[in-house]
C-alpha cells in the first residue's frame, strides 16, 4: 500500500460488519487509514484486535481483517463509534465522539447485541459522557445491551501488552458466552 493510497483513504468510512442479535458487538473508535482504503476493520498489521479476539477463545484461529465476514457466525461483529478514518484517533473532535455515540446507541437499539464493547475507554468515557469509566463492564446499558470498555488494541497502546489484552478480552467472552475463560 503506497503513502498516496493511505492519504486517499482519509475522511472514507467502513462499512459496519452487523447482524441482530450478536452476542457481542466490537466498537472501535474509528477506521485506520489502512482499514478504510482495504474496506476491513483493524487491517494495520500492528493493530492487535485480531490476535487477542483469537487468545481470548473468540475465534477458533487468528482471523486476517480480510476474514472478518466470518465472524457473524460466531455471534461477533464489529462497528466504530466515529465513522471517519483518520491516521490516529486523536484528530477526532469531542463533537464527533459524542455524536458518533448518538447513533451507535441507534444501532445498538435496532440490532439488539447482547454486549457492546468499546475498544478505547477515553473513546466510551466521551461518547457516553462518562468520565470516570474504568475498563471492564459498565453500569450503564443500552436498552437490554450490556457494556464493557475494553482498552484500545491499536499499536499504540503501550499501556496494555499483549497478554494482558487477551485477558480482558477474554473476561468479556467469559460473561458474554457463559463460559470459563482460556488460558494462553
Amino acid at each position: 500500500m503506497t503513502p498516496d493510497q493511505l492519504a486517499a483513504a482519509r475522511d472514507r468510512t467502513l462499512d459496519d460488519l452487523l447482524a441482530d442479535g450478536l452476542r457481542v458487538l466490537f466498537c472501535g473508535i474509528n477506521p485506520g487509514l489502512m482499514s478504510a482504503c482495504t474496506g476491513h476493520h483493524f487491517a494495520r498489521p500492528g493493530n492487535r484486535f485480531w490476535p487477542a479476539l483469537h487468545a481470548a477463545g473468540f475465534t477458533p484461529r487468528r482471523f486476517a481483517p480480510a476474514e472478518q465476514e466470518q465472524l457473524l457466525g460466531l455471534g461477533l461483529g464489529v462497528t466504530n463509534v466515529a465513522a471517519r478514518a483518520t491516521a490516529r484517533a486523536d484528530e477526532l473532535s469531542t463533537e464527533e465522539l459524542v455524536e458518533g455515540g448518538r447513533l451507535l446507541a441507534a444501532k445498538v437499539a435496532a440490532h439488539r447485541p447482547a454486549w457492546l464493547a468499546v475498544l478505547g475507554v477515553t473513546a466510551y468515557r466521551v461518547a457516553f459522557a462518562d468520565k470516570h469509566a474504568q475498563v471492564g463492564p459498565q453500569e450503564r446499558t443500552l436498552g437490554r445491551t450490556r457494556i464493557w470498555a475494553l482498552p484500545s488494541p491499536s499499536g499504540l497502546n503501550a499501556h496494555w501488552s499483549p497478554a494482558a489484552l487477551a485477558e480482558e478480552f477474554g473476561r468479556l467472552r467469559s460473561a458474554a458466552f457463559g463460559l470459563p475463560r482460556q488460558s494462553g
